[in-house]
């Protein structure tokens, strides 16, 4: 069987790809591998402040980087239809789209609209972001 390390992703040259979650964790970490193989990477984040210092964090490692951020927060419904809108006004296409955001054991709290956080961050949001 063979082994999946980040030396098989490839060339992703001329590829635009959106990673939700991506100033931290295994989101922070896609960004990384994506940029420096050639993506153009797009981190959509609620923080502008979070997602800039994941953006400087890989810059540091990769100058070349070409890194942007887009402001979406999956536990609005809202949010999520105006990064979808801003992202559609500036790109013709989007090839790759990593739903990595999400929320786990948190405490009782809806969404914007009424959901359960976990269920409308982790489910809702990305399913409305991807349509």
């Amino acid at each position: 069987m063979a082994t999946w390390t980040e030396s098989s992703v490839g060339d992703q040259s001329g590829r635009v790809g959106i990673v939700t979650g991506g100033n931290s964790g295994i989101g922070w970490e896609t960004v990384r591998v994506l940029a420096a193989n050639g993506a153009k990477v797009i981190l959509a984040c609620r923080s502008e402040s979070r997602g800039q210092d994941g953006i400087d964090r890989v810059k540091a490692l990769q100058p070349q980087a070409a890194l942007e951020f887009l402001k979406l927060d999956l536990a609005d419904l809202e949010s999520v239809k105006e990064a979808a809108a801003a992202f559609n006004g500036k790109y013709d296409r989007l090839d790759l789209l990593i739903n990595n955001a999400g929320l786990m054991a948190t405490p009782e709290k809806k969404t914007a609209q009424g959901f359960d956080m976990q269920l409308g961050v982790n489910h809702f949001g990305h399913f409305a972001f991807t349509g």
